[in-house]
């Protein structure tokens, strides 16, 4: 390791150190190649030069904190994100929900809620969103914010009704919401079942136990330690024959809860609690 990267090294580690201990907010688990790449957008977009300088804002002044956890979520996301996945959703695990008379759904890492929006109106077409609750949580304040509000750019419209029929809906997807001044706004029975919160999958621990739990695209930005609590965390909070669903580049394989669980769907990552 050159003198250069080790004391980059160092900088981001008191950085996120320093988060943590002031604020709360814990970093320190995340994956260093994905963080820093993060931390260096915000440097510039600050006009500053280190990541000591970054420090010295952020410890001293809220307004920069606020920036950089905005800059630092992960907020990249669509409507019906990867077809298949809501396809195998419908085909393997609307059956077993069918048979709850009531059912709880945590969509953790929700960002901005493009994915917790299109599960409510998968759940819509299959009769079962009268008796569905959906939990939606972040870390993030500012993307709840926006999620909660349900208005996105009339613009991605149409690439988000593609991916609805690739998906398998099956109605017009404009049904669900109202065009106006170029934005969409999802209609209010859609969002009526959908309790959006903060949570830390960091920090924070289980507050409920679910029938579903839904962390896509999430865990791949955690380092080995993280992931471990997360899948701690999640198992703690799935009830017996419960669903995890996770994105395409994570897996149960090699952790240490990967013989409690059942395989739904292996390239949907769609697994089962068993035991």
């Amino acid at each position: 390791m050159s003198e250069g990267h080790e004391l980059e090294t160092i900088e981001i580690q008191l950085l996120l150190e320093g988060i943590f201990r002031y604020y709360g907010f814990d970093f320190r688990n995340y994956a260093l190649a994905s963080i820093k790449r993060r931390i260096w957008n915000t440097i510039r977009s600050e006009r500053l030069t280190t990541v000591s300088g970054l420090q010295e804002k952020v410890l001293h002044n809220r307004a920069y904190l606020d920036r950089f956890l905005l800059g630092l979520s992960v907020n990249v996301t669509t409507m019906f994100r990867d077809p298949t996945f809501y396809i195998s959703f419908r085909n393997k695990v609307v059956p077993l929900l069918r048979t709850y008379p009531f059912i709880r759904i945590w969509h953790a890492g929700c960002s901005t809620g493009e994915e917790v929006y299109s599960m409510a109106i998968l759940l819509q077409e299959e009769g079962l969103y009268d008796r569905c609750r959906i939990y939606a949580t972040d870390m993030n304040e500012a993307v709840l914010k926006k999620a909660k509000a349900g208005i996105f750019p009339l613009k991605q419209m149409q690439e988000y009704t593609q991916l609805y029929h690739q998906a398998g809906g099956k109605k017009a997807f404009s049904e669900y919401y109202t065009a106006a001044y170029e934005n969409a706004i999802f209609r209010s029975y859609i969002k009526e079942n959908i309790v959006f919160a903060h949570h830390n999958l960091a920090t924070d621990t289980s507050f409920n136990e679910f029938n579903v739990i839904l962390c896509r695209n999430v865990l791949i930005y955690f380092n080995s330690y993280l992931q471990d609590r997360v899948h701690k965390l999640f198992y703690e909070s799935l009830g017996m024959f419960g669903v995890l669903g996770l994105g395409h580049q994570e897996s149960l394989n090699f952790t240490i809860y990967e013989k409690h669980y059942e395989t739904i769907e292996s390239s949907d990552k769609l697994y089962r609690r068993v035991k």
